[in-house]
């Protein structure tokens, strides 16, 4: 694949096709590394990263989770984003940031990171519409995996550990290999968690709910930007736990994420939801979002960074 695009790396912009790491790259063998989804924005002022010192937060302390130290400052990162962002294609709209434990300089492998240097990365791509456009407008269709999120006891879920994803890559293929566009994840108490990559809201006579913390999400930037513009329009927020036939029984379900943005949910296990299509408040929220992130919305300037 030709591509002409930058990728930052360690301090650098590199060409595309020289963006390598070592066979030996310790996150490589134990996903010992941590990663930030960021999506950019076309606006009327030009390109804008959204939320950019949220997320660099949140890429922070997920490094501290793991005891990795990221030898570069906040403020130099969000520099490197919109630097990769200026030598990338029109049509790049995601960005990911990447740290993670590189190779032992004596050669050695093994599960002690202690000798590994941290090694970092910023680059960008396209994702378009994550499950489609026909899904973003009309709704998607998935199902419950028969995986379920690891407990709080045996996972870090509230930081974006890469090793944690393997869990919701098998989830993802199962949802695929079905037919499906997305798997819904299920905790160990049997109650509602999230998608394999988004938050997850439902409708119920007007007021929105969705899972709480100790149900064992990520702590979503969009699921904070949904929640904000809704309450904004007035509309309450209750995060509860909540069951599997809960959301059957919805009026609305719509899943959040950088990636998936606002995209509607018609079919749970084949089981409609509401009408089976985008009901209306999603619809209001998917406006409202889309109005905020490509900076038609003066009330949410301050979520986007110019480049």
């Amino acid at each position: 694949m030709t591509n002409n695009s930058k990728i930052w790396m360690d301090g650098k912009l590199v060409n595309w096709e020289d963006a390598n790491v070592h066979i030996l790259t310790h996150g490589l063998h134990y996903g010992g590394g941590v990663f930030e989804g960021i999506r950019i924005y076309n606006t009327p002022k030009g390109k804008a990263i959204f939320r950019l010192q949220d997320h660099m937060v949140r890429f922070y302390n997920s490094a501290k989770v793991i005891w990795l130290n990221i030898p570069f400052s906040m403020e130099e990162l969000c520099e490197a984003s919109k630097t990769v962002v200026r030598a990338s294609r029109p049509e790049d709209d995601y960005l990911r940031p990447l740290a993670y434990y590189g190779a032992n300089p004596e050669g050695k492998i093994g599960l002690n990171p202690t000798k590994m240097p941290t090694r970092v990365s910023i680059v960008a791509t396209h994702m378009g519409a994550y499950m489609g456009k026909e899904q973003l407008e009309s709704g998607a269709k998935i199902i419950t995996s028969t995986w379920e999120k690891p407990g709080n006891r045996s996972a870090m879920l509230n930081a974006k550990i890469c090793g944690n994803y393997i869990n919701s890559v098998v989830a993802k293929l199962e949802a695929v290999h079905r037919g499906f566009d997305e798997a819904l994840m299920l905790n160990a108490d049997g109650e509602v968690a999230e998608g394999t990559g988004e938050n997850i809201f439902i409708v119920k006579k007007g007021v929105l709910y969705t899972p709480p913390l100790s149900a064992g999400i990520l702590e979503g930037i969009t699921r904070d930007s949904v929640s904000i513009i809704a309450k904004n329009k007035g509309y309450d927020i209750v995060e509860r736990s909540m069951t599997r036939s809960e959301l059957y029984l919805a009026d609305e379900v719509f899943m959040t994420g950088t990636a998936a943005e606002i995209t509607p949910i018609s079919y749970i296990d084949d089981i409609s939801i509401g009408s089976g299509k985008a009901g209306s408040i999603t619809k209001e929220l998917q406006k409202a979002f889309s109005a905020a992130v490509n900076g038609k919305d003066p009330m949410y300037a301050a979520w986007l960074d110019l480049v």
